[in-house]
């Protein structure tokens, strides 16, 4: 039987092939759970590559599994998982969106994400970070979603990184859970509220360098702070309220991969390219420890870069990633603890009590204890994985290659899998 091809829409076809395609190779960065008045894991937000932010409700995802859409498992590639309809989303930059993080548990937040943009003219300074981030202000009173060039309770930030613009945009969680504006035509529908640069330095004859990508960030709610890992090797401490820049931490030798604030003792903690990671203190802006495992014959390897960052709760024991191994500090002491190699590199971790929850450039979810020894691994849809976030409950999404999204439970099981939209 023939077919009439003469309203045949090429262009929409192209359109649709390079649409699918971007889908199939879309990267999840940074997954984390959103601030709930429900005690259960009820959202999750995603930063992906393709330069969105977007909320999926975990009970849906959930019930889609439960009709027969299909679990991670079962599928023999990564287009057999269901695809997720998000919430609510933001359209924050034309590159990819790295981290996300959310500080409090309120609606009354702000997002803060970079983009591309005019600045704000009310505002006298601007803030770059490639990094979504949930944050308190104290004055402000209100949660903020912090978004750095793509990697929100009653105080909290979200942070995400990406690579070039190395600008932060904010806005009320509230205001975008809460939009009346059809998710279709979603992406651009909020305003912000505030908008942040990082410096450009000047060269020979006045010439500006450009806008220095930022790669990762970190807060002090209670000073107001937010600090960013930069790719001019520096990392900066914003002064939110004023939108300043407070401090510049001057040191490593190549650009910054991620950073964490250590808020007990006012200090910061940075990983680079140039393989070490720095303990910098807050308020002289000097480094008080550089930790270069070049220097110690027990941690001789091939050289790495310092790829991802985690404290424990008492901000005592420090877990990095550098390659494929895995190292673990006690601070107090200053004394390294243990070492352990494994056959993949490292790109995230998080500390579960005095337990390391750990993912990298394989489909597996590792689980360490403090001693490095390797308690259990879990199968993940994604082969690489970028992200892995802790719900207090015990629940964990793992995010990664493909746009998809791992949930699994305190107890191993996986409540769901998902691509992303």
């Amino acid at each position: 039987m023939g077919l009439d091809a003469r309203n045949w829409d090429e262009d929409g076809y192209r359109n649709s092939i390079l649409k699918e395609r971007e889908i199939q190779t879309r990267t999840v960065f940074r997954a984390i759970f959103a601030p709930s008045q429900n005690p259960n894991p009820d959202a999750i937000v995603v930063a992906s590559s393709d330069g969105t932010l977007a909320s999926y409700s975990l009970s849906s995802c959930i019930i889609q599994l439960q009709k027969g859409f299909g679990n991670a498992m079962s599928q023999k590639s990564l287009l057999g998982l269901p695809v997720a309809e998000p919430n609510c989303f933001l359209q924050g930059h034309d590159g990819p969106a790295y981290d996300v993080k959310f500080y409090g548990d309120g609606e009354e937040s702000l997002l803060l994400r970079s983009i591309n943009v005019d600045p704000i003219p009310e505002m006298s300074d601007y803030i770059t970070l490639t990094a979504y981030l949930f944050l308190n202000i104290p004055r402000i009173g209100t949660t903020f979603l912090l978004l750095c060039n793509f990697r929100g309770g009653a105080s909290s930030v979200v942070v995400d990184d990406c690579g070039d613009d190395g600008r932060i945009r904010g806005w009320r969680w509230k205001d975008i859970t809460q939009s009346e504006v059809p998710v279709p035509l979603q992406g651009h529908h909020v305003e912000p509220v505030l908008d942040l640069v990082n410096p450009q330095h000047k060269g020979p004859w006045g010439a500006l360098s450009p806008v220095p990508e930022n790669n990762a960030i970190a807060v002090n709610a209670q000073w107001g702070s937010v600090f960013a890992a930069a790719g001019d090797s520096c990392a900066y401490c914003w002064d939110l309220e004023r939108s300043m820049i407070k401090m510049v931490f001057k040191g490593h030798s190549d650009y910054l991969h991620c950073i964490i604030a250590r808020n007990s003792s006012n200090q910061i903690i940075t990983g680079s390219e140039d393989g070490t990671a720095r303990i910098w203190d807050c308020k002289s802006g000097k480094c008080i420890q550089v930790i270069d495992p070049k220097k110690d014959k027990m941690l001789e390897e091939s050289f790495s870069c310092v790829s991802c960052l985690a404290l424990d709760a008492s901000e005592s024991w420090l877990a990095y990633g550098r390659g494929r191994s895995l190292s673990i500090w006690n601070l107090p002491a200053c004394e390294h603890v243990t070492r352990v190699s494994t056959h993949a590199s490292f790109q995230d971790m998080v500390f579960d009590d005095n337990q390391i929850l750990a993912v990298g450039a394989e489909p597996l979810l590792s689980r360490f204890d403090i001693n490095g020894s390797i308690l259990s691994q879990i199968q993940c849809a994604s082969p690489s994985a970028f992200s892995v976030s802790l719900h207090p409950l015990g629940v964990t999404a793992v995010a990664g290659y493909g746009g998809v999204v791992d949930v699994i439970s305190q107890f191993g099981s996986h409540l769901c899998s998902f691509r992303c939209r």
